[in-house]
């Protein structure tokens, strides 16, 4: 689907002020410029802002707005191919574009620092976490390795890490994601600098991690008076955290104010759409007809990880999945919800047969599919259908989409001609044109790939469809138009989904039925609104008290 066409600039919207006496840094008449190939000349064009002492601003936007971009541009980092095209960045009465290459390095992590949004994308996977601190200190100039120690230490110690000495000479992968985003905090605190960029540092993380992030940098910022450039795309964080907030929509930056008053008065529409857009806590459940058939019904499941590290090691045992029982019916949405390893994709996995269970029944049309070998079960598989969280590491690139769509009917028996009529039908059903068909997952945005993740599901008109956390990284318009989709296709065809998420506010709005996962066990379940409205559990009290912008 084409993008909107970006709206006009709020008129009144103060861009080319001169900067205020507390300004850190100052953006003015920053364009950048895209390659000729692109959908539009510029990245950013002209945007001025001012970054406040002691303040933390909050750029929001979709995917594609130029918030990484200017981000970036302000580091120094830029790909080559994007070009500074005009404007000024004025840090410490100096202009940060007209700088040598040494003296800008100089600066970075010890003035202006970064926190990445993928930490285990930034962090060295053969390095330990101590070692990469380190390298930090002695990139600018400490030479005694006692005081680096020391800092090391200090560091994790202030990020709220768990047993600093040891954790020290652990690697990135041993770590949790809300672990591994503490490291990237503490590199990026490593030399106190004045002017903290924080790009999408949330986005994937569940909600009482996300808090605890977000509360960790609040803290952190007050206490060293720092100055914090926050990215996001989700307006229940600026609510939990900005000062101030600038919206940027197609490189252009389209209003900015106290972020009192964008949230509660946005002027511009494009501002009104993205908060119209953000998923809220429903007041009613839906209504579901007494009379709908069964399809699924799950007890007694069980599943255990385990592993040893190496000849004669320790076992070690996680038990992913406890005692799992709940009954799916036909037009019927269950959500699961929880935590970073509370089990909910360890289950979603059981579910499809791609991992095998320990114990249990799992009904399909009263069929219990766990005994089925793969041979026995591959008929059945049809019926019971994934969409995933990352469409485009599901999709195979060398493949069209084209070929993704119908590989695995024709191998269930379809004629290559029916299969490919059936594949544009369905596109269209999607909301993409037909010709997508003959192009490669990487011509697509974020939200169209997952739109072929789920004709790709539809393709086997399959009766039950787990969406594992199939929204969690989309800009919350994208999600918006994702979750209409997903409603829109289970009224059509009377499906049966299981949605994983740890977005309670998305579960919300898309779910009949709700289990509250912890540590594998199912802790509470019921109607949306009873269970997040009045929840009976105190784990599920402490998630819903997580929710972004919840009061």
């Amino acid at each position: 689907m084409s993008d909107p066409v970006p709206s006009d600039p709020v008129p009144d919207t103060p861009l080319a002020n001169p900067a205020p006496a507390d300004a850190v840094l100052s953006v003015r008449d920053l364009t950048v410029s895209l390659p000729v190939q692109m959908d539009r000349r510029h990245a950013v064009e002209a945007i001025s802002f001012d970054l406040r002492r002691g303040e933390i601003l909050c750029i929001i936007g979709e995917s594609g707005s130029g918030k990484s971009v200017t981000a970036s541009t302000v580091m120094g980092l830029l790909p080559p191919i994007m070009k500074v095209a005009g404007g000024r960045i004025i840090y410490a009465g100096q202009d940060l574009l007209a700088l040598p290459e040494r003296q800008r390095r100089a600066l970075r992590g010890k003035s202006l620092s970064m926190i990445f949004q993928d930490p285990l994308s930034a962090l060295n996977p053969l390095m330990t976490i101590g070692a990469q601190i380190d390298e930090v200190l002695v990139a600018h100039g400490w030479r005694d390795r006692s005081q680096r120690d020391a800092k090391v230490l200090e560091l994790l110690t202030e990020v709220g890490l768990p047993d600093p000495p040891l954790l020290r000479h652990q690697y990135p992968f041993r770590l949790s994601g809300g672990q591994r985003q503490r490291v990237m905090i503490a590199i990026a605190l490593a030399l106190d600098p004045d002017v903290l960029i924080a790009d999408e540092p949330t986005t994937a993380l569940d909600v009482t991690t996300q808090k605890q992030i977000l509360d960790l940098i609040r803290r952190i910022q007050r206490q060293k008076g720092m100055s914090v450039m926050f990215i996001t795309h989700d307006f229940g964080v600026v609510a939990d955290i900005a000062d101030r907030v600038i919206v940027m929509e197609k490189g252009l930056l389209v209003e900015q104010g106290p972020a009192a008053q964008v949230l509660t008065a946005p002027r511009h529409p494009y501002t009104q759409r993205l908060i119209a857009a953000v998923p809220h806590l429903r007041e009613a459940d839906k209504e579901l007809g007494p009379d709908a058939p069964v399809v699924l019904e799950v007890s007694g499941l069980d599943k255990t990880y385990r592993t040893s590290s190496g000849f004669l090691g320790r076992r070690r045992e996680v038990q992913a999945v406890r005692d799992l029982g709940f009954t799916l019916r036909r037009g019927q949405t269950v959500g699961v919800v929880g935590e970073s390893g509370s089990g909910k994709s360890s289950m979603g996995k059981v579910l499809m047969k791609l991992t095998d269970a320990d114990a249990g029944q799992i009904l399909l049309d009263g069929t219990d599919i766990l005994p089925l070998t793969e041979a026995q079960f591959r008929p059945l598989r049809p019926r019971i259908q994934m969409v995933f969280q990352d469409p485009y590491a599901s999709l195979n690139p060398r493949q069209t989409v084209g070929a993704s769509l119908t590989v695995g009917p024709v191998a269930q028996g379809m004629k290559p001609a029916e299969a490919r009529a059936k594949a544009h039908e369905i596109l269209r059903q999607v909301g993409l044109d037909p010709m997508a068909y003959q192009r490669f997952p990487h011509e697509f945005s974020g939200g169209q790939r997952q739109r072929i993740g789920i004709a790709r599901a539809l393709m086997f008109d399959p009766e039950i469809i787990i969406a594992d956390e199939a929204v969690s990284a989309l800009d919350v318009s994208i999600q918006a138009q994702i979750l209409e989709l997903f409603a829109r296709i289970q009224q059509e065809r009377h499906l049966a989904m299981i949605f994983i998420t740890h977005d309670l506010r998305v579960a919300s709005q898309i779910c009949d039925h709700v289990l509250v996962m912890h540590r594998g066990k199912v802790v509470e379940s019921g109607p949306p609104a009873r269970i997040f409205r009045a929840p009976q559990n105190d784990y599920t009290r402490s998630l819903v008290a997580a929710i972004p912008g919840h009061v």
